[in-house]
């Protein structure tokens, strides 16, 4: 008798303990998150035509990270709305062709992703595409914020995938929470 009450005492210490540094590690993580978001609006905010839609991007990519496709489709609807408030109004004939391009390819994508909670595997299809619209936005309008190009190379059946990210560390928006750290920095934007 004594032996089983010594067990259960024990097994309740353990879960106790357990669960303590199962909050620690939240909050850890949602201070983590705060911290990033507020240097993300920071960086944006100092003046780049395309923060907005930067910004709408990174929150995109940060909910796909955690596998939440009702936060994906909320940054895919805030894309949508901040595509259609840029101001074209300094770019050249060349960069405006090029903007134009990437806005009807990158714009359908953002719509895709917002009209689909429920079904986030065809979101983070579109969310592929739009990527690779981002990365080329970014290379033809510049960016006043370090921005880092991510390679998961085993997501589309060992095809791969690039996204962009505000920080080195690997949290990988195809994979989620299955595999969050899977991916290469492949290249950092200026």
């Amino acid at each position: 008798m004594k032996t089983l009450i010594y067990s259960l005492a024990f097994s309740l210490l353990f879960l106790a303990a357990c669960s303590n540094n199962g909050n620690k590690t939240q909050t850890a993580a949602t201070s983590e998150a705060t911290s990033t978001k507020a240097v993300v609006s920071e960086n944006l905010e100092k003046g780049t035509s395309t923060a907005a839609i930067l910004r709408s991007y990174l929150k995109l990519k940060n909910a796909f990270t955690i596998d939440n496709d009702k936060d994906a489709a909320a940054a895919g609807n805030e894309m949508v709305t901040a595509f259609a408030s840029f101001d074209k109004k300094s770019l050249t004939p060349e960069q405006d062709k090029a903007y134009t391009d990437i806005y009807d390819d990158a714009k359908e994508h953002a719509e895709h992703i917002g009209a689909n909670v429920g079904n986030i595997a065809h979101q983070r299809e579109h969310f592929d595409m739009l990527s690779k619209d981002m990365y080329d936005l970014v290379k033809l309008l510049g960016t006043k914020q370090p921005l880092y190009v991510d390679h998961c190379p085993m997501y589309n059946n060992d095809k791969g995938a690039i996204w962009l990210s505000e920080t080195k560390d690997i949290k990988n928006p195809y994979l989620g929470k299955a595999m969050p750290t899977c991916g290469t920095v492949k290249e950092e934007l200026k």
